[in-house]
């Protein structure tokens, strides 16, 4: 792989980890959601999306070949920008579900 697929792929999987955060956030109220079924349901399917979605996409820009740097490109954007994004939804007020006592 040369130089300009490695640097292409690093800052797809570093805006991927961004987007994954902001996704995560949004996807925090349904982690607290009083139905077992539903939320293990709706958790999967948003969890093999991004997978399918990251897969496909470096499948285009270098036929799928994942190192495990990239994971770790993955994990610096998302812990990056974890901390804005949840003040993003504090901004919003996207209501709060209320936990079982």
């Amino acid at each position: 792989m040369n130089l300009v697929l490695q640097v292409t792929a690093l800052v797809f999987s570093f805006i991927y980890g961004v987007l994954l955060s902001f996704l995560y956030n949004l996807n925090y109220n349904i982690l607290f959601y009083k139905n077992r079924i539903v939320k293990i349901i709706f958790n999967t399917i948003f969890i093999f999306d991004l997978v399918l979605i990251y897969f496909l996409i470096m499948r285009k820009i270098n036929n799928a070949i994942i190192h495990p740097y990239f994971y770790l490109f993955i994990c610096l954007g998302f812990f990056t920008f974890f901390n804005i994004t949840k003040r993003l939804r504090k901004l919003f007020k996207v209501p709060e579900t209320k936990k079982k006592p």
